[in-house]
């Protein structure tokens, strides 16, 4: 991870996070392990958990608690209860500045721990849901802190959501099932830049693509990019696969059931396991289990059986491996930098969401440009003048 390498380097040098408590609820594998030792050895006191039950590499946990010291509170398959105890136990230490992939730690902050509020300088937070929650939060003014949007970071959403997502979803289904993709057909829901990843990599297995969509530009685009885009309620009677990637609840549900095809594989990429109801799939099907590790069969009333994958979590981390170690030394350097930002700025920030600063969004371009081993041009100083004058028609 060498763009994360040089920010660390920074970072050490700076000592801008020397004696903070960061607390850290993000997926727990190899590429969040180096980012949490990354802020460890800036100088912060780090405790990590997961931000969701079925995300953690367990042999990472083991590696970041004995060989690197590092306080991690996490292990796959953890029940509701025992995941929220983890996530309590890395309040526990009073965080300065959290990272969070979901909000989770923001919410409990906000809700059963508030004694903590004023230790609190900033957070960041990873993924889309979680600043769909955040910015609901500050509409309502109840947002007690400054955090930093990292997901909406060009460098972060541009790679991380399309490429990473993409491949990563694919890697979920393809480990779980062990099925063949090309010449089925595929439905993805929601076109936001995790779709456009996904049904993008789906075509290129040579699947035939559908796209379900509530924002009539982004179905529009849908369609000039090849794929068929159809209601869900049309879509799931010839689905042989169907992905969600909204961030909303109940984009499948028992009117879809009722009309799915026999053998139809479900799976989700969105951050909680609510896009598809697990309630109204055991309440149409007679008998439920597993037949393979990440794969549960529901058998209904009238002889169809349809299948879950990851018990409906994040099926590119509870089933695959989470996105490829390029793009997260992407969207980690932004997260490493936003806590420094935080240490630098967040006591004099007010409440609310805020943007990543395009400085340190560019900063992390250039050095992936640098990391891959490519140059690119520069303007000239009579093309900057031309860019920015009104008087030079040609």
């Amino acid at each position: 991870m060498d763009v994360l390498a040089d920010v660390r380097q920074g970072l050490i040098k700076s000592k801008v996070l020397k004696g903070l408590r960061i607390g850290m609820a993000l997926h727990v594998e190899a590429k969040t392990g180096v980012l949490a030792l990354t802020l460890q050895e800036a100088g912060a006191k780090v405790r990590l958990t997961s931000c969701n039950p079925l995300s953690t590499d367990d042999s990472v946990a083991v590696a970041l608690n004995e060989r690197y010291k590092l306080d991690t509170r996490a292990k796959k398959w953890q029940s509701n209860k025992e995941y929220y105890e983890s996530l309590h136990r890395v309040l526990d230490i009073k965080p300065q500045i959290t990272i969070d992939d979901g909000g989770d730690l923001i919410f409990l902050l906000h809700t059963e721990r508030r004694e903590l509020l004023d230790e609190v300088i900033g957070a960041n937070e990873e993924t889309t849901t979680g600043i769909i929650r955040l910015r609901a939060m500050h509409a309502e003014g109840a947002l007690k802190f400054p955090v930093m949007a990292v997901n909406n970071a060009s460098m972060k959403y541009l790679f991380d959501n399309r490429y990473g997502t993409g491949q990563s979803t694919m890697d979920g289904i393809l480990n779980a099932t062990n099925l063949l993709v090309a010449g089925r057909a595929f439905v993805v829901a929601g076109y936001g830049w995790c779709g456009r990843g996904i049904a993008m990599r789906a075509r290129g297995m040579g699947a035939r693509v559908v796209v379900t969509e509530i924002d009539p530009t982004r179905a529009v685009e849908a369609h000039l990019d090849g794929f068929e885009v159809a209601p869900m309620a049309e879509a799931v009677k010839k689905a042989n696969f169907i992905v969600t990637a909204t961030g909303c609840r109940d984009i499948i549900t028992a009117e879809h059931i009722a009309n799915m095809k026999d053998g139809c594989v479900m799976a989700n990429s969105g951050h909680f396991d609510n896009e598809i109801s697990k309630d109204a799939l055991k309440k149409a099907s007679k008998t439920v289990k597993r037949v393979r590790e990440f794969v549960d069969e529901y058998a209904l009333g009238d002889g169809r059986k349809l299948y879950l994958l990851a018990e409906g979590r994040l099926v590119n981390l509870a089933a695959g491996q989470g996105h490829p170690v390029e793009i997260m030394d992407m969207s980690f350097a932004i997260q490493a930098l936003c806590a420094g930002h935080l240490a630098k700025n967040g006591r004099r920030m007010k409440p609310g969401v805020y943007d990543v600063p395009r400085e340190l969004d560019g900063m992390v371009a250039k050095l992936a440009l640098s990391s891959h081993g490519i140059e690119i041009d520069s303007l000239s100083k009579r093309q900057k003048e031309y860019l920015t004058s009104w008087r030079e028609g040609t």
